[in-house]
């Protein structure tokens, strides 16, 4: 897997902060309980994952960068 940035890694780190205090919602509105699916939902955010295309991953980094300036 390639390296994160620091912004990528800010955003893992935040998401799994999320996790481990229990406010980590997935798309249909159900708490998420399981570490690995964290992960993934981390890794999305971040435009880190390796199962997208770049272009994807750019833009949900570009989708969570507005996301965090509101």
């Amino acid at each position: 897997m390639p390296k994160e940035s620091k912004e990528q890694q800010d955003i893992i780190h935040d998401v799994m902060h999320e996790f481990k205090e229990g406010e980590l919602k997935s798309r249909s509105g159900q708490k998420v309980t399981n570490p690995k699916q964290a992960i993934a939902i981390g890794l999305h955010e971040a435009g880190a994952s390796k199962y997208e295309s770049k272009a994807e991953n750019k833009r949900h980094l570009q989708h969570t960068r507005e996301k965090k300036e509101k």
